[in-house]
């Protein structure tokens, strides 16, 4: 029940307990929440059956897990977390990049599961003991959940993997007797009067592929290492830390997704899915309902907040990782007022993940190639000059920058967000795809190429052939002033 206190530095070799098993634990009980059982509503939304749905989300799902899994390695050998770990590749100033898109992504998701936990729980408030469904109720529910959250998030990884082990068997017989409760309204077929949002079937099957199932896992491409830091590759191969995690990102984001493209073809959820699913509830569901929306939310967001705060923490070297925690608790549970009171849900949350999956993944592709091109091995002191405030090492490049990663991950993103169709917007290479969004493929590609090409004749730092960092002197000012 201690407050953990380190934030990014470098974990001892003493402290590094956890196994493959915990990273399971992690990827499972955080996920059975409804923040991640609405991806499953959202093929439904966009006009699929359960068949289509089913097979979007699955293919959807095993590549992002393909491409995403590997990433938790980088944090088994650096001891950092992942946005960090980035240094080697970008340069210590250029990993800033990395907390920038982790910070985005956590704090997106973190909204959305306290938004959807939150309606479901003033739902079956209301149900239960007759609560009005007003403003006021809302706001009231939506604070004691970040408050929650928050809490649990400051104590955290000790405490949020104890959480996620009693979540992942918890929630899962939550889930089992929710298929038993809404089994009587299930069909197969889309909703009556619904259509295809992009006109015909295979581009909505894509961008379900895309929005729902690939985004599931490249949520995660900045998390992993939050928790593989605390795994000894002394004590486990590298082998067994990859099946695990890429066990717990399929199994983990599969069930709770599927469990959602069930419930919202049962109760033909239109816009709203966690009101819906309330309203269609049975009676003798509903406590268990209210059970899964209040601990999934705090175990799902605690985890997103947790991140959050590190990378935070890493921006800011001077902050602690518990004021950084508070800080974007506050500004994630301000996104959550805003999701509820003034967007149009399911517009802003699709998207949202298209336009981070075309942004994340060049960042992605060029951590894996740089630790493919090390072979796994990096100088974990040289990973923390920015934290310390001094200069030097082997990642310090081009004054802390890698001029030629960031290129490559600035070519990716913009052609990835040329190609992304989105309900809000779609990018003008769209018409040499037949109206398909590829974007996550080419923003990859594109990257990979680039990256490939700049660096073909460029040896990468290797630990142990350059002088330690330095004291910070005038040039590093730059750094942190």
């Amino acid at each position: 029940m201690q407050i953990e206190q380190r934030g990014v530095d470098t974990v001892p070799e003493e402290e590094r307990t956890s196994g493959p098993r915990d990273v399971v634990s992690i990827l499972l009980g955080s996920n059975l929440a409804l923040g991640v059982i609405v991806f499953g509503w959202l093929p439904v939304s966009f006009g699929l059956g359960w068949w289509a749905s089913l097979t979007s989300l699955v293919a959807g799902t095993i590549v992002g897990a393909v491409l995403v899994a590997p990433l938790a390695l980088v944090s088994l050998r650096t001891a950092t977390n992942l946005s960090t770990s980035s240094g080697a590749h970008f340069g210590v100033r250029g990993r800033l990049l990395g907390s920038m898109i982790g910070l985005l992504l956590s704090l997106g998701y973190t909204a959305l599961t306290l938004w959807v936990g939150g309606d479901a729980v003033v739902g079956c408030l209301h149900r239960m003991t007759g609560l009005p469904t007003g403003p006021a109720t809302y706001a009231i529910v939506y604070a004691v959940l970040a408050i929650t959250t928050a809490s649990s998030a400051v104590f955290g990884y000790r405490m949020l993997l104890g959480l996620s082990k009693w979540l992942s068997i918890g929630l899962t017989i939550l889930l089992v007797v929710g298929v038993v409760a809404y089994a009587g309204m299930f069909h197969t077929g889309a909703p009556h009067g619904s259509s295809y949002l992009l006109g015909s079937f295979w581009p909505t099957w894509l961008l379900s592929a895309v929005s729902a199932g690939l985004s599931g896992p490249i949520a995660f491409i900045t998390l992993l290492g939050d928790y593989t830091r605390y795994v000894s590759p002394r004590r486990f191969s590298s082998r067994k830390v990859w099946l695990a995690t890429y066990a717990g990102l399929v199994i983990g984001l599969l069930v709770p997704q599927l469990f959602g493209t069930f419930t919202a073809l049962a109760i033909g959820a239109g816009s709203d899915y966690a009101t819906s699913l309330v309203a269609a509830a049975p009676a003798w569901y509903l406590l268990l309902l209210f059970i899964n929306a209040s601990a999934g939310s705090v175990g799902n967001a605690g985890l997103m907040l947790y991140s959050m705060g590190l990378d935070l923490d890493a921006i800011l070297p001077k902050a602690t990782r518990t004021q950084a925690t508070y800080v974007v608790a506050l500004v994630s549970t301000a996104l959550v007022y805003l999701g509820h009171f003034a967007w149009a849900a399911q517009d802003a949350m699709t998207s949202f993940v298209l336009v981070l999956t075309a942004v994340g993944t060049p960042w992605a592709v060029i951590t894996l190639m740089g630790f493919a091109r090390v072979r796994g091995r990096y100088d974990a002191d040289s990973l923390q000059v920015y934290n310390r405030r001094t200069v030097g090492g082997i990642y310090w490049y081009r004054k802390g920058w890698n001029v030629q990663a960031l290129i490559s991950w600035a070519c990716g993103s913009a052609v990835g967000l040329c190609a992304v169709d989105t309900p809000l917007y779609s990018g003008p290479l769209l018409k040499y795809t037949g109206g398909v969004d590829i974007s996550f493929l080419i923003s990859g590609a594109i990257t990979a190429v680039v990256y490939a090409l700049l660096n073909a004749k460029r040896p990468h730092p290797v630990p142990g052939t350059q002088p330690a960092a330095e004291p910070e002197g005038e040039d590093a000012a730059v750094a942190v002033g």
